[in-house]
């Protein structure tokens, strides 16, 4: 919001003598000396150089001296609000009001201590009323939207702050409201164009270039959005919530070392969080660099014991170590902490397997889908381990749900067809290899070779294993 002011500027061809004069007359025992021009001047004086309390004791003098007006009253309160005295503020501008009722910037600012106290919608009032006596007072304009934020009325705030514009182009505040009330109601690309105006008004705005990125990336353009974030680093290297943000983006352009040093810087400026170091886990888990990811899951853990998805992710670190059993460990935490979270359970099941724990991994695919029953994947892993388990109906069962719940998947058929063909069942196997080589064309060949005796061609032998190339788990 627009701060606090006086009204008026002080002349700067008037001599610092008069302050002087002032000062000494005071310890001198009064101020009687100065009129009540000299006296504003000085107070305002006092009041530029941050001297508020010096100040504050000449307005009073002026109250004194000056019964009828309302200026020192006004004056009062915002030299009391600039002490936090906002109470004491709101008193002061009554007392304004009482004398002049129809001060437009009394009533504003008593406004925007109203709001400062909690008391939006009391604000909301005084900055209609002296919109009703200037139509046109930006600050009124302005602050009204502030208090409208507060109250999550962003389509009264945005229209106040478009007017506001109006009158005020280059005030970078405006646009930087304005940005913020339509990223709320949505309006992504408005909100960028509006950060854009304010940046062309004070290009070294750095809030400014980190909520472009923010909404940037909402709209999806990750390369922009890192730009955005480049330049609110530029201006401020300590700026950990952009290099955070940056670091995600990032991550959404699937560039995980880029990620990692965003987060790297994160923890040069500040102390490690659960958060920073859970995304720090998952870069260095995509760059394969899994004794790192473990070691920053473990540290999201020791932040936030109950960081399931930390949990989880060391898991995947470890098995993919092949440390089954610390990964078994993980996964367990994970899931004491979120037990219907299918994917966990789809985790432990695979690093069963892959610890050569067959009734433990068939327990847990079968957990995946009833969590999920949708989960084709759970179910394809489920069957396939039937058969490897010598489980043949059970699998085929599993094989009949994969092929229903995606019937133009040629894997799903193929892998049917194999299960068909490894227990004896000639006829539906090949009608499966034909469904699946009509679904991709591309594999038909594989067929053939795969299974001559069943589907013509050559003699050359071959087969299909738990999974094909790109389907390890």
């Amino acid at each position: 919001m627009f701060d606090f002011e006086f009204d008026d500027p002080i002349d700067g061809d008037r001599s610092d003598d008069l302050i002087e004069s002032y000062e000494a007359h005071l310890r001198d025992g009064g101020a009687a000396f100065f009129d009540v021009d000299d006296l504003e001047y000085i107070a305002t004086s006092y009041f530029e150089t941050g001297r508020i309390m010096e100040a504050l004791g000449v307005v009073d003098v002026q109250i004194e001296r000056s019964a009828g007006s309302s200026d020192p009253w006004m004056r009062r309160g915002v030299l009391l609000n600039h002490l936090d005295r906002h109470e004491e503020a709101l008193e002061a501008y009554d007392e304004a009001l009482a004398l002049n009722p129809v001060d437009a910037e009394t009533l504003i600012n008593r406004g925007i201590t109203l709001d400062t106290l909690g008391r939006s919608e009391e604000a909301l009032s005084d900055f209609e009323r002296a919109l009703a006596f200037d139509p046109l007072a930006s600050d009124a304009l302005f602050n009204r939207a502030i208090a409208l934020e507060k109250l999550d009325q962003f389509e009264e705030a945005a229209a106040a702050l478009e007017a506001c514009a109006e009158t005020e182009p280059e005030h970078p505040e405006v646009w930087y409201e304005l940005g913020f009330c339509y990223d709320q109601l949505d309006r992504l690309q408005d909100s960028v164009e509006a950060y854009d105006r304010q940046i062309e008004v004070d290009p070294y705005a750095q809030n400014a270039w980190y909520n472009r990125g923010i909404v940037l990336n909402r709209l999806g353009k990750y390369e922009e959005a890192v730009s955005s974030y480049d330049f609110a680093v530029a201006i401020d290297d300590g700026f950990t919530s952009a290099w955070y943000n940056r670091g995600n983006a990032l991550a959404n352009l699937g560039e995980a070392q880029g990620a990692a040093d965003s987060y790297l810087k994160v923890l040069e400026h500040e102390e490690g969080d659960a958060a920073t170091y859970y995304n720090l886990g998952l870069a260095y888990d995509d760059l394969g660099d899994y004794p790192a990811a473990v070691d920053y899951f473990r540290r999201a853990v020791a932040d936030d014991a109950d960081y399931a998805d930390a949990w989880y992710g060391m898991g995947c670190a470890l098995d993919g170590q092949g440390l089954y059993a610390e990964a078994l460990t993980a996964f367990a935490r994970a899931i004491g902490l979120a037990p219907e979270e299918s994917e966990y359970w789809h985790a432990r099941a695979d690093t069963e397997y892959n610890a050569g724990h067959l009734a433990e991994a068939l327990r847990a695919y079968s957990h995946v889908v009833q969590l999920d029953p949708s989960n084709t994947d759970a179910w394809l892993d489920l069957a396939e381990t039937r058969l490897e388990a010598g489980l043949r109906a059970e699998a085929l069962d599993a094989f009949s749900q994969v092929v229903q719940l995606d019937p133009t998947s040629s894997e799903a058929h193929l892998r049917q067809a194999w299960a068909l063909a490894s227990i004896g069942q000639r006829e539906s196997a090949v009608r499966s290899f034909r469904r699946a080589a009509e679904l991709d064309p591309s594999r038909a060949e594989e067929i053939r070779r795969a299974y001559p005796d069943l589907m013509g061609g050559d003699t050359r032998t071959g087969g299909l294993g738990r999974g094909t190339a790109g389907d390890e788990r």
